[in-house]
């Protein structure tokens, strides 16, 4: 069957996070790990081909995105969306804006909308100024962040940056309007010869405001919080139907790699309940120690298992991680973690794991690959951006669960179980 929506995604919690607020709109969805090889099998309205394609060079970033986009359209998508995080993660050459220029070149368009607002995550755009809680975004510990870290709140001047054609703004004021409001803005903006604009969005119902004005829009680009209002422009209404999965079974963990503030509470949370936590050491996986690591790892793990969920976690301090990456440098001192993660994730399935949750986008990315995952069926939400999923395989499959850093209440861990029972 032909889909209506085709999505990309720049990295695996993302991918998850736009997936949710589809089903939740009442569009069934399917979650790819990146580019399929062959058509798409099941009955969907919607695909998330899942890319890890944030920080690596925007050359081969565009490249995935492309591969991406020639599948979809392949398999009849109606509309392109190209999801990045709420937290507009990037660095001052990309890869947010190379991708949407040639997401543009390729679809034929001069025009698109930008824009990462997420409300129920507290992410709030005001007069073009990205703002995380009560805080501007780099207030708001995104300045910090090991691999992108924001320093400017102000995303059209970012845009820009990363970007050859003009970026403009489409203001509360003409959001609050409705949708002809919006559309004779977008008419104003290309005349002008603006390319692309970032749209305010402070609330859910400025989202369903934006929704009909981008209906037919080639390519939208957004985080996850659009998506809540572009099912009904193909006529689709919220059903319990749309997030159903197959039964649950196994046993239950949970693989952390993520150093956000929210991640840290939620580590320490789980860590107060009682349940049992282990700690992997960044330096600890230096000088080819990581195999041992997590042997003794899944070691200590191995008779807990069965008394409940446990916690292996890398999560640390920012000085912490400063102190490794000087060391090793930023893209070596975060590839040693994540395949050490990778590993005890595989080694926890191969024990019995049926119930995975994994905190961390580049964690996510890492594990499910480590997994062989090749399609996610989405279901229910845990937390706003977050929701359960199902692995199909032979032996029934996995239940998991890939939570971005910043998503997710203090109790997070705890609760996941809780919803998928």
């Amino acid at each position: 069957m032909k889909i209506k929506l085709g999505c990309i995604a720049d990295d695996f919690t993302g991918a998850t996070d736009l997936a949710n607020n589809l089903v939740r709109s009442g569009m069934r969805v399917v979650q790819t790990i990146g580019v399929p090889t062959a058509p798409l099998a099941a009955d969907v309205h919607a695909v998330v081909v899942a890319l890890k394609s944030r920080t690596i060079p925007a050359a081969e970033a565009i490249a995935q995105s492309l591969a991406a986009l020639k599948w979809l359209q392949a398999q009849g998508a109606e509309q392109i969306y190209f999801k990045y995080c709420s937290t507009f993660d990037s660095t001052p050459e990309g890869n947010i804006g190379p991708v949407t220029e040639a997401l543009m070149d390729a679809l034929g368009t001069d025009f698109t909308i930008a824009t990462p607002a997420f409300p129920d995550n507290g992410r709030t755009v005001f007069k073009g100024y990205l703002f995380a809680g009560n805080v501007l975004l780099n207030e708001s510990g995104m300045q910090n962040h090991p691999l992108t870290p924001m320093n400017d709140a102000n995303l059209v001047r970012v845009m820009q940056a990363q970007t050859k054609r003009r970026v403009g703004l489409i203001d509360y004021k003409t959001v609050a309007q409705g949708a002809e409001t919006i559309r004779e803005r977008i008419a104003a903006l290309r005349a002008e010869g603006v390319g692309v604009a970032v749209v305010d969005a402070t609330s859910n119902d400025d989202l369903l405001l934006l929704g009909p004005a981008l209906k037919g829009m080639p390519l939208v680009t957004a985080g996850s919080g659009v998506a809540i209002g572009l099912p009904a422009n193909f006529g689709l209404q919220p059903s319990l139907q749309a997030s159903q999965l197959p039964a649950t079974s196994g046993l239950q963990a949970v693989v952390s790699g993520s150093c956000s503030v929210a991640t840290n509470a939620q580590v320490a949370h789980f860590k107060a309940t009682g349940r049992p936590a282990m700690a992997i050491n960044p330096a600890a996986l230096m000088h080819g120690q990581s195999d041992a690591q997590v042997q003794q790892v899944l070691a200590w793990a191995a008779p807990l298992l069965k008394d409940g969920p446990v916690l292996v976690y890398s999560t640390a301090e920012p000085d912490a991680v400063k102190a490794v990456q000087a060391q090793l440098g930023v893209a070596e001192a975060g590839a040693l973690v994540e395949h050490a993660l990778a590993a005890v994730a595989r080694g926890l399935v191969d024990l019995g794991v049926k119930q995975l949750v994994v905190a961390g986008g580049e964690t996510s990315g890492a594990c499910v690959q480590a997994l062989d995952i090749a399609q996610l069926q989405i279901g229910p939400q845990i937390d706003p951006g977050v929701p359960w999923c199902h692995a199909p395989s032979e032996d029934g499959g996995v239940h998991i669960t890939l939570k971005s850093g910043n998503f997710g209440t203090e109790d997070f861990f705890s609760k996941a179980f809780t919803v998928l029972a």
